[in-house]
């Protein structure tokens, strides 16, 4: 898969310098530009229309929902991810009415960006080679969007006692990255996970139909599940 281009916009050196180590961590990503203002970002945006823009909103020359608001008006075709300060709710408000695909309050750790930017790298997966959409694959689609820091669209009470949101995104985008049926013993290690809750995180996923279990026999031995993640 080509990587996604991706303009990062930050005032603070210090702040860009650590969103710039997640995005090259998490991977997926080209960071074709930088800004540390609202006019040098309109600026790059409008040159390279890049698929996605991290932006912040308290930058030293214009907040960042007018950027925001100048973007949708010029009709570029950008995604933006809302990574701020602010969460004053008329402010939230607007980044949601303006079609931000994710909003990030400061100060927020690694888990947090890499849930949010595995969600596009699924959510964009979605549109490619596609010339149009039906009900179920819309269905599938709002369903993956960031809404609560999970693709799931549940709230923390609906999560059986012990699981964690954060832990159950990890699993998932570590069994759809491998694009095979894995192990509970392979998610695991691979997730760096103890397999007692990694299997429990995998039933989960199964139960609530997004994952697919298949048991799979070999010539000798007892037979081994497989949780492959359902398309």
């Amino acid at each position: 898969m080509n990587p996604i281009d991706l303009v990062l916009v930050e005032d603070d050196p210090m702040v860009m310098e650590v969103n710039e180590g997640f995005i090259k961590r998490v991977g997926g990503f080209r960071i074709r530009g930088k800004a540390k203002t609202g006019k040098q970002a309109l600026e790059i945006i409008q040159k390279l229309r890049p698929r996605l823009v991290i932006l912040d909103i308290y930058l030293p020359d214009m907040n960042g929902i007018q950027i925001l608001r100048e973007i949708r008006r010029q009709g570029i075709p950008t995604d933006i991810i809302l990574i701020t300060a602010a969460q004053d709710v008329p402010t939230v408000q607007a980044g949601l009415r303006f079609g931000v695909v994710d909003y990030i309050i400061k100060p927020f750790k690694f888990e947090r960006i890499n849930a949010a930017l595995k969600n596009y790298l699924t959510y964009s997966e979605q549109f490619k080679n596609r010339g149009e959409m039906n009900q179920k694959d819309l269905d599938r689609l709002i369903k993956i969007l960031p809404n609560d820091e999970t693709q799931y669209s549940r709230s923390r009470e609906e999560l059986p006692k012990g699981l964690r949101e954060i832990t159950l995104q990890q699993v998932y985008n570590f069994l759809k990255e491998s694009q095979v049926g894995l192990s509970a013993e392979e998610v695991a290690e691979g997730a760096g996970l103890a397999r007692v809750t990694a299997r429990r995180y995998l039933e989960y996923l199964e139960k609530i139909d997004r994952v697919l279990l298949e048991t799979q026999y070999g010539s000798v031995g007892r037979p081994i599940n497989k949780y492959k993640i359902v398309l």
